[in-house]
């Protein structure tokens, strides 16, 4: 009989932000692995970002979506985040679910970092063991530059988190660089917690499913004449430093840089905002901007992102200094049949991911005291990848290394890590008894 697990997933499809596809393909291969999912979510109508109607397609059509209410954000928004708004209705949808049916695991995936609180509060109400998992690192070191939102943030990150992971029987990441902090920071967790590492996985259902709609890019359009890169997603704050020496290394060398674009799509502060450029004032500082550098800082529908990935010469990755940044866009693009052009720390589990597929080639560097080797060394090593690619066969890459990194094979991590946490519950139940 399969064990029933419950996913909190505020932000889910239609949501077209970049963590709804972590639980949405959890969701769709846990069965495969004895575990049945129900996910306790948010109603669409309750959602600030713009919705894509296309994501629902990609979810699986017996899966089954609790949707609850919302505080809302207008005409006067108190607070945004949706963790906070709907709070309370997950906690009674939550319970109204175990009360009900039953259940054997609640797990957690953050961001909203506050929806984690309820975990605990919810074993300690009805005994259900609960994990969470680290799509980004809920308490960060400072970078010196944030604003009074964003040290009041920080303040309860570090006051919330100890509450929230307490309890927890499994606690999981897209690397273990992202959680290991925390068990650093709370060095009287349970005994017996589980851990787990699972990077984003590949779907390629997905990609073909692009192929076969026939959708094409709408920002560029591809020319012969014209090496074009792709960037979509989000411009993370440490990954400024990492673009400023991208910049010089172009503008201190513009006869090579003829030919060569990269389009940053989705880059911009916030998910809707045409404006909200993030890249183009330090390309316009360097030069280089509308020469070989364009961004539309605005969100794109997330088949749209595929097409464009799709219809590129390569994939672009821009890393940021800190070294537990793994980026999704590389399994993207290894599904796309693109050849990556990777900047990452060379701690980053990115680097070992393209390297061990052969699907591209990577820039490395140590973090900030080692960031302008990326300047430096920016042309001899585009060059190379302009051989790689215009070499590049997608028959090449190794799928067998790859296939580790599906969303399948992902997915049976955590299988196994809520299989080894759940077992872990029921005997330290069983000691009590």
């Amino acid at each position: 009989m399969a064990r029933r697990v419950l996913i909190v997933a505020p932000h889910f499809p239609p949501s077209n932000l970049a963590g709804v596809h972590r639980s949405r393909l959890f969701a769709h291969h846990l069965p495969a692995f004895g575990w049945e999912p129900i996910v306790i979510s948010v109603g669409p109508g309750h959602y600030e970002e713009k919705l894509d109607p296309n994501l629902a397609a990609l979810v699986a059509q017996d899966l089954r979506v609790e949707r609850v209410g919302a505080l809302p954000t207008r005409p006067v928004r108190i607070v945004g985040d949706i963790g906070i708004r709907a709070f309370v209705p997950l906690l009674r949808r939550i319970l109204k679910v175990i009360d009900g049916e039953g259940a054997d695991f609640l797990y957690i995936p953050i961001p909203s970092f506050y929806a984690s609180l309820l975990g605990r509060i919810v074993h300690r109400l009805r005994g259900i063991p609960y994990g969470i998992d680290y799509i980004d690192p809920w308490v960060h070191e400072p970078t010196g530059n944030e604003n009074l939102k964003g040290k009041v943030a920080l303040a309860l990150a570090k006051l919330l988190e100890p509450v929230a992971v307490k309890d927890a029987m499994l606690i999981t990441g897209v690397a273990a660089s992202y959680y290991e902090p925390v068990l650093l920071r709370n060095p009287d967790l349970r005994s017996d917690l589980v851990t787990a590492a699972m990077p984003y996985g590949g779907e390629a259902a997905d990609h073909n499913a692009v192929r076969s709609s026939g959708m094409g890019p709408t920002l560029f359009q591809p020319d012969e004449n014209c090496f074009t890169l792709v960037y979509a997603g989000a411009l993370l704050p440490r990954a400024t430093a990492t673009l400023e020496r991208v910049c010089a290394a172009l503008a201190a060398e513009p006869e090579r840089s003829i030919g060569v674009k990269f389009v940053f799509i989705g880059t911009g502060k916030t998910p809707d905002d045409p404006n909200g450029y993030n890249v183009r004032p330090i390309a316009e500082r360097y030069g280089v901007y509308g020469v070989s550098i364009v961004e539309y800082p605005a969100r794109i529908p997330y088949l749209d992102v595929l097409a464009h990935l799709e219809a590129a010469d390569g994939i672009f990755v821009l890393g940021s200094t800190e070294p537990h940044y793994t980026p999704s866009k590389i399994y993207q693009g290894v599904l796309a049949n693109k050849p990556i052009f990777a900047i990452l720390h060379s701690a980053s589990t990115g680097c070992s991911v393209i390297q061990q597929t052969r699907a591209g080639m990577t820039l490395e560097f140590d973090g900030e005291a080692n960031v302008e080797i990326i300047q430096r060394n920016f042309w001899d090593e585009f060059d190379r990848f302009r051989d790689f690619a215009g070499n590049f066969d997608p028959r090449d890459v190794d799928q067998t290394a790859f296939e580790s990194y599906s969303a399948r094979t992902v997915t049976g991590i955590l299988a196994s890590a809520l299989d080894r946490a759940l077992a872990a519950h029921q005997r330290h139940a069983a000691h009590r008894a």
